[in-house]
């Protein structure tokens, strides 16, 4: 029986550690650095609009 119950153990813990791998980023190194240039270059358009309409109010006063 010690047998059986230590494999039941085994795989409980690998069925726990596969999903904890899954949980994970299933992004490649390629497209996490094309999201993040992604992400980078829409708050930079974000900050210019930004500093467009700050400067704009301030000249409008």
């Amino acid at each position: 029986m010690a047998r059986g119950n230590q494999r039941d153990k085994a795989r409980e813990a690998n069925l726990k550690k596969q999903a904890a791998q899954k949980k994970g980023n299933a992004m490649t190194g390629n497209e996490m650095q094309r999201a993040k240039e992604s992400a980078a270059e829409i708050m930079r358009q974000k900050q210019a609009a930004a500093e467009a309409r700050k400067a704009e109010a301030g000249g409008k006063k």
